[in-house]
């Protein structure tokens, strides 16, 4: 079925063809059956069919040959994902004229994961080159032997984060510059929210136990998914610690899951003098979210420094 809503670039627009996705990963055969209206389709409440799908994706749209991640880290939809690379991509055409593609254009992920999927998409669409971090070293592993294994990646560094009071200090280098960070934050305040979160979705499937644990669908754990204070007081956080960086990073994004979050957020890039904002609006799923962009360079400073 046909996406409409996704960004024209977006290789996933026109949905998923089930018959060409087995072709390139057979094993994700036993996970394919009809659904009600009677097309191929897969259980999305099934971790296990989720993760054979992704890989699917991954080797059909960009052509990455191995990628596995551990029972439990997140394992994101993959036409959302995109969706942000593309949005990226708009921001920096905004200076540039045309996308900007190439090795020479350096994008830092803050929390890229154990699944690594920005780089691999940010790489398989334009060729950028990647900075990763992540405050979770086991992650970070699982990153590095994603990248180590797929020719691919290999503009990809991975770096560890030793504070977790900290989002750019102690990984920005200072003889470096990007030209975007992104960053899918933690969306919730604990790890009650993420599990409440997990029931909702099993309750509008059908499969709610009473008394039972939700399993999440795209997995996650720890601070991939929660944080003190949730996705706004993240993002504040990011604000306030972007203006240290504010010539070394062209465009700064995050993703923003809940309306409400923007209030805070625009309070935040007010009082931090953030030149130019953004707010994109992204339906890559039933979850509506934005990415809000902000950079302290003006249109002169940017196309210098494009």
């Amino acid at each position: 079925m046909t996406k409409p809503e996704l960004h024209q670039r977006n290789r996933h627009r026109a949905g998923y063809d089930f018959p060409a996705l087995i072709r390139v990963s057979p094993e994700l055969a036993v996970f394919v059956a009809p659904n009600v209206a009677g097309a191929p389709s897969i259980d999305f409440a099934d971790p296990a069919a989720v993760m054979a799908l992704n890989r699917a994706l991954l080797k059909q749209a960009y052509g990455l040959e191995h990628w596995e991640i551990p029972p439990g880290f997140l394992c994101p939809p993959i036409p959302g994902r995109a969706e942000y690379i593309h949005r990226v991509a708009d921001l920096l055409t905004e200076d540039s004229g045309a996308p900007p593609r190439g090795d020479g254009v350096r994008v830092l992920d803050v929390g890229v994961g154990a699944n690594c999927v920005y780089p691999i998409i940010g790489r398989g669409e334009y060729g950028w080159s990647f900075v990763g971090c992540d405050v979770d070293a086991s992650a970070l592993a699982c990153a590095e032997r994603i990248v180590g294994s797929n020719p691919l990646l290999a503009g990809v560094e991975l770096r560890l984060q030793p504070s977790p009071d900290n989002i750019f200090r102690d990984v920005v280098r200072s003889s470096e510059t990007f030209a975007a960070c992104l960053c899918n934050p933690p969306f919730y305040a604990s790890a009650a929210q993420a599990q409440e979160a997990a029931r909702r979705k099993w309750r509008g499937l059908g499969r709610d136990v009473p008394g039972r644990t939700p399993p999440s669908n795209f997995g996650g754990r720890g601070t991939e998914l929660w944080c003190e204070g949730g996705e706004g007081l993240f993002a504040r956080r990011m604000i306030d610690e972007s203006v240290e960086f504010r010539e070394r990073i062209v465009w700064f994004s995050i993703l923003i899951s809940k309306e409400s979050t923007l209030t805070g957020v625009e309070r935040a890039l007010t009082r931090a003098g953030a030149i130019t904002r953004r707010v994109l609006p992204l339906a890559p799923g039933h979850k509506r979210g934005r990415i809000v962009a902000w950079t302290f360079l003006d249109e002169r400073a940017r196309r210098r420094r494009g």
